[in-house]
Order: C-alpha cells, then structure tokens, then sequence
C-alpha cells in the first residue's frame, strides 16, 4: 500500500488561466462598478425629483433603471457560474456598449445636452480604455461620440420649477462636443500609454525573478557540484593506484589487448580528475590567483583540440574566419560554455559533420562563434525554452543543464546564445559575447587604435 498522500481535487479557479481569472476579475469589476452607477442613477433622480423639484418622467427612467439593475443582475450570475470559460473581449465591450445605450437613454428624458451628466461617458471611455483591445476602445469613443451627437437633437427638455430659460447656444453645444472628443481620445491615449508601462515593468519584474531562480538554482548546483568533487577525489586516487599497480603486473603486461584497455581506463581517469580539479577551481580554490591571459587564437585552437581529443567525433571542421588575435582571460567557464554546446550538437547527430566557426563583428565589438549541425534540428517547443534547466529532447535525468548553465554564463559576460533550425537541415547555436567582457582594456583600447 502507497503512503503517499492522495492528489487533492482541484477547483476550478485553481486550474484557470491567467487570461480566465483576469477575464472573470473583469467581469465582476464591471458588475460592481455597474451596482454603483444604478445606485446613483436613483439617488440622482430621487433628489432632482422632490428634492430640488424638477419634473422628471419617473416612470421611463425608472424602467431604464430597473433594465440596468436586470442585467447587471444577469451578469453577475454569469460571473458566479463561470467554470474555466474565457471572458472574451466582445462580450465585456457589448456589456459597455449597454451601459452606454442605458445611459444615453437617461439623459434622452433628463434634458440631453443640457444636463450636467453628459460627461458619465467618458467614464465608459476610461473603463474601455483599461479593459478592451484597441479596436474596442475606438468602436467605444466612436458609439459615446454619437450618443453625444444625437442627444444635442433629441432629447426631452427638463422642466425647471420657475421661467429660468435653460437654451443653448450652438457655438456653446459645438464647444461641448469638441471638448467631449479630445477628452475621449485623450483618456484613451494616456491610459493606453500608461497600462503599456505597467505591462512591460511587470515583464522586466518577472523577468528579474526568472534571472535571480535561475542565479540560485546555478549556485545550489555548484555548491553540489564542489561537494561531490570533494568525495570523488579519494575514489579517484585509488582507482589511480589500482591501475597503475594492473598495468605492471604479468597477466596484463603480456596481454597487448588488455594493455591498451587499461591505457584507455588511465586515460579517461585522467580526464575524470582533469574535471575534479576544475570543478574545485571554479568554486575557488585558485580564487587568489591572477587571471591567466592568452591569445584568443591560442584559447580557440587548445579548445577544439581539446575537445576533439577526448570526445568520440568523426568529421569536425573548425574555422576561424577573418578572425584578428587579441589578448584575453582565459576563463574556465567560457571554455565549459563551448564544450557544453559542442557536446549537445555532438549528441543530437552522433557520426555527423560538426562544425565550429569562430569570427567577429568588430561594429558591435561581438565575439561570434557558431556550432552547427546536421541532425534533427530543434523542435518549437526546444527553440521556446531553450536554456531553460531539464528541457531536454534526449529525455535522460538532468538533461539540459549544459545549455542552461551556458546560456547564463554568455549572460553572465554580456551575451547571448541563439539557437536555430538552418534552411538547409540541422541546427545552429550562436554564441555572441562581447569582446569587451573577454579582453583586459588595455588590450581593447591597442585594438581601437589599430
């Protein structure tokens, strides 16, 4: 019997999509916004009536109130009922177009033009403005515009307690309706402007959230990473002894097959400490040395011979094309960067052509090295998390770490890795890193002279 605890059923607000929970919240703030504006409207009309005693047609305007109450009392069941539905944006830009046409409707029996209220629809604009895509929000000045514009024609005049004469003039209901438009498009403009700062401070926000778990899940795994290195050393050593002691004994000295197996065994031995003692150098035991300077040229080529020496690669083309040589650090990081992406080419096309090109842009000062391969290629869903820790198409535990660890050490120096499926068949990664991060000023500063 399994002690685990049993899956806890999930509701259905918790398994909605941020786009349901922001159309439903939407929804209901309308809903809300809706109880407040029919609480007004009777308020309104109940001290114009008999408190300030202007003759108002109780019963058209209260029909059209209790129409606004009916249907705000339908949608807000619509928003109770919700299970998991999108809440599109015709269905909140008709229910402010209802709202409009309520509205236009109050002020068709409360003096039109003239009453003071005119301007509730820019309330509508300000809401749409906040809510609606573009096009919505346009469609929404254009349909309050021509309430606008058709309340100065129609409209039933209010009937004032004494002979106050209430007529407007036409240069006085022109300069309403061009105050009312630039006020419309004004809102709208500055909303907009102001919803799209908010929507790009989230994204940088969350993309600094992303950055800093990124940053801590690297730490976590090379605190790991030191602490096996640490075990791993007396192993090690050990299997060093017992290799060396086999490799003078009778039975294997006097075997050429066994012999060479043994070669073999010592040489990937060396190459597992050869990995030890650079994990441990990375988590800084050498942290007090200088930085080791070397020609970038020299970096390269140790580099792919390096790597061609201890891995099991057939056709490997290297270049260095129209490449200038330059000083730079020689960084232990940098190096596994480019191994990490050399080893994921070799392992998505084991026995293809591989290749290595190494160039520069010297007008954005970009250390280009692009790997190419000819395998599958990068499916959409690898090319939209690349870099992203245990994304990985070779479905083997820990995979994709390699990219994501390189991925944030060519951030880390100010660069960048793109990948790409090429036209032609295969996949390329490029690595830009700017030559600044990688080279001492002085070098730089010969550079720019030259």
């Amino acid at each position: 019997m399994s002690l685990a605890p049993a899956a806890m059923p999930r509701s259905a607000d918790q398994v909605q999509t941020p786009d349901r929970q922001a159309g439903r919240s939407n929804l209901q703030q309308l809903v809300q916004l809706r109880w407040l504006a029919a609480a007004g409207q009777l308020a309104t009309i109940a001290t114009v009536h008999w408190v300030l005693d202007i003759q108002l047609p109780l019963r058209e305007m209260l029909g059209l109130l209790a129409a606004l109450v009916l249907y705000n009392l339908m949608c807000w069941l619509r928003s109770r009922n919700l299970r998991g539905e999108l809440v599109s944006q015709a269905e909140l830009f008709a229910g402010l177009l209802v709202d409009v046409g309520l509205l236009a409707g109050q002020l068709y029996y409360a003096g039109g033009i003239t009453n003071p209220f005119i301007f509730l629809f820019l309330l509508q604009v300000a809401v749409g403005a906040v809510l609606l895509a573009p096009r919505y929000i346009w469609a929404m000045v254009a349909a309050t515009t021509s309430a606008f514009i058709a309340l100065t024609q129609w409209h039933r005049p209010l009937r004032f307690p004494d002979s106050i004469s209430t007529e407007l003039s036409s240069h006085y209901i022109g300069g309403l309706l061009i105050c009312f438009v630039l006020n419309a498009a004004l809102l709208v403009f500055f909303i907009q402007r102001i919803v799209l700062n908010l929507r790009q401070r989230d994204a940088r926000l969350a993309s600094l959230r992303q950055r800093a778990a990124e940053e801590e899940h690297i730490v976590r795994m090379g605190l790991l990473a030191s602490g096996a290195a640490h075990e791993l050393g007396t192993p090690l050593a050990t299997l060093s002894v017992i290799l060396g002691d086999w490799a003078h004994m009778a039975p294997f000295a006097g075997d050429p097959e066994l012999r060479e197996e043994i070669e073999e065994m010592q040489l990937q031995l060396r190459r597992c400490k050869n990995i030890v003692s650079g994990i441990l150098m990375s988590a800084g035991e050498t942290r007090a040395e200088a930085p080791e300077l070397t020609g970038l040229h020299a970096f390269l080529d140790g580099l792919v011979a390096n790597w061609r020496r201890t891995r099991p690669v057939g056709d490997f083309h290297y270049e260095r094309k129209s490449l200038a040589d330059r000083t730079i650090f020689s960084d232990t990081a940098l190096k596994q960067m480019i191994d990490n992406v050399l080893d994921n080419a070799l392992e998505a096309a084991p026995g293809a052509p591989l290749t290595l090109i190494a160039s520069c842009d010297e007008a954005r000062g970009l250390l280009e090295i692009s790997v190419r391969d000819e395998g599958p290629g990068f499916s959409e869903d690898m090319l939209e998390r690349f870099g992203k820790p245990y994304q990985s198409s070779k479905s083997k535990p820990g995979g994709g770490l390699g990219l994501f660890l390189s991925v944030n050490v060519a951030r880390t120096l100010g660069g960048r890795i793109l990948p790409r499926n090429r036209p032609e068949g295969g996949a390329e990664v490029l690595m830009q890193l700017p030559l600044a991060a990688l080279s001492p000023a002085s070098d730089l500063e010969v550079q720019d002279g030259d």
